[in-house]
């Protein structure tokens, strides 16, 4: 990812103190001068300079400046609330994943609040005004997010946990291959006889995680020969959405249901039980993200686990990286999940379908 202390002109080219200078009709001096010593200039001269900074958008990194010279040690990283009836487990031990990785690097973390909904450039904009941060480390990276390309454009390192869905790829980033997680998944319950094996997951479209998860499943599915039509529901990732999204699912014979995350896998043990039926004696359950409440349910729920600790090394040693090469070619990471089995999948036999 090419770095530079300029943004990008109209033309998809960087915006040059030259640039400005002929915009506003002065020397780049003056324009360099309006920008560390304004108080030198003539009233009507840094007005017209500073109407061409902004008519065009240039801005002086010197954040930038300040990486080369006196590093502010700081990495930013903005948190969003998590949404009723979702579980923030996962993005807990990322962040202290991350912490850890950032302390041992001699940095710090500087957390500040980013609004609920869609990515907002808010917090990056004033961090990036006052001048208090290194870089940037992005999660809940999803489609048409505005941030990757908007701190590219600036020059400002970062790195981002999560892949860019959409758009033309840019910078540095880390993810866990939520495909190989859900496949895994469909071949551990193959192994055990399973061939009605149902997919529960968000709405298409909606997360680019989501639909990689249901990609693996669907994947296995067809490697398998198994029939998938029917056998894919889909919820917000809510217990209660999730109790009626996979009735028809078990309603159509599904012996093993898949969820893209352990709060739907928790909404199957309760339409499960509402049935009088048990989550792995009567029909399996998968869920993703291996969280805290996994191994204490009864029975334990077989999950996909993240491999956060190393998520949050491999985001930090980017980032150093991009930091100290600002002109490196970008690195991107695909980090495998692992199955872990429990009692959700393997109290039960199934010996012919």
């Amino acid at each position: 990812m090419p770095r530079s202390s300029k943004n990008s002109s109209a033309k998809g080219g960087p915006v040059t103190l030259a640039m400005v200078a002929a915009r506003a009709g002065v020397s780049a001096q003056t324009v360099s001068n309006a920008i560390n010593s304004p108080d030198i200039l003539r009233p009507d001269t840094l007005e017209r300079v500073r109407r061409a900074i902004d008519e065009m958008g240039y801005r002086p990194s010197r954040a930038a400046q300040t990486l080369r010279t006196r590093s502010s040690k700081l990495i930013g990283y903005g948190i969003q609330p998590t949404p009723p009836g979702t579980g923030a487990a996962v993005m807990d031990r990322f962040l202290h994943a991350l912490s850890q990785a950032v302390d041992e690097a001699g940095y710090r973390i500087l957390l500040f609040a980013s609004p609920p909904g869609s990515p907002s450039l808010k917090g990056y904009e004033e961090l990036l005004a006052q001048h208090e941060v290194d870089g940037f480390v992005l999660s809940g990276t999803d489609r048409s997010d505005p941030r990757q390309a908007w701190l590219t454009k600036r020059g400002v390192p970062f790195v981002g946990f999560g892949r860019m869905w959409s758009g033309r790829p840019v910078g540095d980033w880390v993810d866990v291959d939520g495909a190989s997680g859900t496949d895994a998944a469909v071949e551990h319950l193959v192994t055990l006889g399973h061939r009605k094996i149902a997919f529960l997951g968000w709405e298409r479209g909606s997360s680019g995680a989501g639909d990689d998860r249901a990609e693996g499943w669907l994947r296995a599915m067809k490697r398998h020969g198994l029939p998938t039509r029917g056998r894919r529901g889909q919820s917000m990732n809510d217990i209660d959405a999730a109790r009626a999204a996979v009735k028809p699912l078990l309603d159509a014979g599904a012996t093993a249901v898949i969820a893209a995350s352990d709060m739907l896998a928790l909404g199957c043990y309760q339409t499960l039980r509402e049935r009088g039926a048990l989550p792995g004696r009567d029909v399996a359950v998968v869920g993703f993200d291996d969280s805290p409440t996994a191994e204490i349910l009864s029975p334990a729920l077989t999950s996909v686990a993240q491999p956060l600790e190393e998520v949050g090394q491999e985001c930090v040693r980017l980032l150093l990286a991009r930091i100290a090469a600002p002109d490196a070619p970008p690195e991107r990471i695909l980090l495998q999940p692992s199955l872990v089995i429990r009692d959700s999948t393997t109290s039960m036999s199934i010996t012919d379908e």
